[in-house]
């Protein structure tokens, strides 16, 4: 399934299941969204997620921000 195929682009929004080091699409789409901030964070582009929280981070210091609400 590529960015092309018909059932790809209805639904914008995927759903993830993030494991250490990688994720597995769960629902096919072009982006999630920041657990912190809400900001829309394309496919290609997601680095930072919790594996733990199973929620995705648009940068390093959302990531660090839920970091520190969940562990201090």
């Amino acid at each position: 399934m590529n960015a092309h195929d018909r059932d790809f682009a209805g639904s914008d929004l995927a759903r993830l299941h993030y494991g250490d080091g990688d994720f597995a699409v769960l629902k096919p789409g072009r982006h999630v969204l920041c657990a912190v901030t809400g900001a829309k964070i394309p496919l290609d582009h997601l680095r930072y997620w919790s594996a733990t929280l199973q929620e995705a981070y648009a940068t390093p210091a959302e990531a660090l921000r839920r970091w520190r609400e969940t562990n201090g």
